[in-house]
């Protein structure tokens, strides 16, 4: 059984980690961006944001003015137990939210879209977002926190089967030079694309390609992980750098998720996460261990499965 007070204690954990200290993973991609960079303003900002993210750390405070928006992902391992059950995780994990916001302390930047109601701590109506998974075995839960921004940084396209790759390929190249030009996301950044599925769906799955992936990750599909190499080269092609000036690092990994859509469409999205990377997980396991790392793990082959059975059912005949 997991404790409501453990998850309360970890989540706080988390969201003091993902404000301050930015993964390994994409501060490597980072300094590889700033050895690289050419344009005098870009590199400067590069250079700039290194040195922040130090001063971050060893002060002990967010790097960043803007803490974005705190979500929550959530993996649920079959067997596992939660003291109070889910709606108890949920309560849990907007308490911690608020308390967060007070402590660390982040920007209260959530707000009622019409009355524009504040509550000063970050939680509201559909806030923060609460999104959960299954795994099929253990017993476990995962909590990863994301500071993302909210206000820009993200464009969707209904795309059609006859507008092939090269289709994908335009409305990757107009949204970045949108968000650079227009001052619409923060870069360079890690790149998300969501294909297919329905509208929502796609979104979702642009995001969690930004947002739960790590620098470096590659898409299991070989064709699918080559257009992400060559995204990156595209999208750092375009003579943007941070943060719009004249440059040459744009984009720091770009991650493309897919999902089965109608026959006549091919949706996409495009999702440009924050410069700093805000990320940070915990699995809480059924005998009260706690293990912290960066790496969400989110997309793992049951995520990703295509067939109605688990495991697939052609594997198991295979192996039979």
């Amino acid at each position: 059984m997991i404790s409501i007070d453990s998850i309360h204690r970890t989540a706080l954990t988390l969201m003091s980690k993902a404000a301050i200290e930015i993964p390994d993973d994409y501060l490597d991609g980072l300094r590889r961006a700033a050895e690289a960079e050419d344009g005098d303003l870009s590199a400067f900002v590069l250079q700039a944001m290194l040195e922040n993210y130090d001063a971050a750390k060893e002060d002990g405070r967010a790097m960043c003015g803007d803490t974005g928006c705190p979500r929550w992902y959530v993996k649920l391992a079959n067997e596992a137990r939660i003291e109070g059950g889910p709606v108890a995780l949920e309560q849990a994990l907007r308490r911690a939210t608020a308390d967060a916001t007070h402590n660390i302390p982040l920007r209260p930047n959530r707000v009622h879209p019409l009355w524009r109601t504040d509550h000063d701590n970050n939680v509201g109506i559909a806030a923060p977002e609460i999104e959960v998974a299954f795994e099929p075995d253990g017993d476990w839960i995962e909590l990863t926190t994301v500071h993302k921004g909210g206000l820009f940084g993200t464009d969707y396209r209904m795309l059609f089967p006859s507008d092939g790759i090269e289709g994908i390929r335009r409305f990757y190249l107009d949204s970045l030079v949108a968000f650079g030009k227009r001052g619409l996301a923060c870069q360079p950044a890690i790149v998300g694309i969501g294909l297919g599925g329905s509208k929502d769906a796609c979104m979702v799955l642009g995001k969690r390609a930004a947002c739960l992936r790590t620098v470096g990750d590659r898409n299991p599909d070989p064709k699918i992980a080559a257009l992400e190499r060559e995204f990156i080269d595209l999208g750092n092609s375009i003579g943007m750098g941070a943060m719009g000036f004249v440059g040459k690092s744009m984009v720091v990994d770009c991650h493309i998720e897919v999902g089965y859509c109608h026959t006549g469409g091919m949706q996409m999205s495009v999702h440009a996460f924050c410069l700093s990377s805000r990320r940070a997980c915990a699995r809480l396991h059924g005998d009260g261990r706690i293990e912290y790392r960066t790496d969400p793990q989110w997309f793992t082959p049951y995520q990703r499965r295509e067939t109605v059975e688990w495991p697939p059912a052609a594997v198991t005949a295979a192996v039979a």
